[in-house]
């Protein structure tokens, strides 16, 4: 369910003719970094994605973030779990529409972070048409009870915009048309129970071209339903071809009990990934092995006791990286864990 609000007036100035800029594409190309067992990693864009763009107005948090409720522009508030980390982190690729926004508001990185609209400032213009990719870098975007994705828009007139949402960058999933001042997006009854997904994509709908702000305007992007993310290598868990951990691998995983107390866990998700080296079906299974082996242990830590975990093997469907050479074969074989703070109600 999409649920539509007012939209918040803003103040409209004239534009000076200068600031008319022709915006061009604007794409940006990746960097696979690949971080071991930290709490704020990066995930390298799909194989052929853009560059990210961080957001340059947010510190990046590495222990426990409590949840905080943010105005919504209407006098009401939004619950978000995990607090400032909630917010799209990266700029994916941005495609201004045709007529373009004027230059002022044509950086598309002003939608990252959590919403900071001031008068005529932070915030980014679509333009008619344009389309709009973000990340999330330190939490995923999940399902659960309630609302799901909060999206920001600012401005007088009414503009809709289309919502994908992708695992991966490659495969998308529409979800629907949002619009208003502050649209809550629902999930449920979209994707399938589990799924995490760490792409948004908004594109224009070409409802509101005319005028000095031609497409969307927007704020912010959030994730209510938001969950902690970290990713362990293959060669720090296991042995090549192996299943089972490595002694060492014990104290790393300890450490996710530890998140786990900090953040009020409700449930844990524990998926396995393989490289495109050897035969499909052996990775699909050798991963759902390492990622039930990761479950064993997680479940017999004191403070995981009773804990709901989930273990699934995904094999090489789901790459970080390009196959084609050894660093990215290396990034793909990987355990990753997903900590899902237990749920809490939303106000308005």
């Amino acid at each position: 369910m999409i649920t539509k609000s007012p939209r918040r007036r803003r103040k409209r100035r004239r534009i000076k003719k200068e600031e008319i800029d022709s915006v061009k594409k604007i794409s940006f190309s990746s960097l696979g970094h690949f971080f071991v067992l930290l709490f704020v990693f990066s995930l390298p864009a799909a194989a052929g994605a853009a560059k990210a763009t961080s957001h340059p107005f947010r510190s990046k948090m590495a222990s426990d973030t409590p949840g905080k409720s943010y105005p919504d522009g209407h006098g009401g508030t939004v619950f978000f779990p995990l607090g400032d980390l909630s917010f799209a982190d990266e700029v994916v690729d941005f495609l201004p529409g045709d007529p373009p926004p004027p230059s002022y508001v044509a950086a598309p990185e002003l939608a990252l972070g959590i919403p900071d609209y001031v008068e005529d400032t932070r915030y980014v213009t679509l333009g008619c048409r344009g389309t709009l990719t973000v990340r999330f870098t330190d939490n995923v975007l999940i399902d659960v009870p309630g609302p799901d994705l909060y999206v920001f828009e600012i401005g007088p007139a009414v503009e809709p915009t289309e919502l994908q949402i992708s695992p991966d960058g490659k495969r998308w999933t529409k979800i629907g048309t949002i619009s208003g001042g502050r649209a809550e997006v629902d999930l449920e009854g979209k994707v399938r129970p589990g799924e995490v997904f760490h792409y948004v994509r908004l594109t224009d709908l070409a409802t509101g071209c005319d005028g000095d702000w031609p497409g969307a305007d927007i704020d912010a992007i959030g994730a209510i339903g938001s969950a902690y993310q970290f990713t362990l290598s293959d060669s720090v868990l296991f042995d090549f071809d192996k299943a089972v951990l490595k002694p060492e691998a014990m104290a790393a995983l300890e450490k996710v009990a530890d998140l786990f107390q900090k953040v009020h866990g409700g449930r844990i998700i524990v998926s396995g990934h393989t490289d495109s080296v050897g035969d499909d079906r052996y990775n699909w299974e050798l991963s759902g092995k390492r990622a039930k082996e990761v479950k064993r242990f997680l479940k017999s830590l004191k403070p995981l006791r009773g804990v709901p975990i989930e273990a699934i093997g995904y094999g090489e469907s789901r790459p970080r990286a390009s196959n084609d050479t050894a660093e990215g074969r290396a990034a793909n074989r990987r355990v990753e864990i997903v900590v899902v703070p237990k749920a809490q109600p939303n106000s308005n």
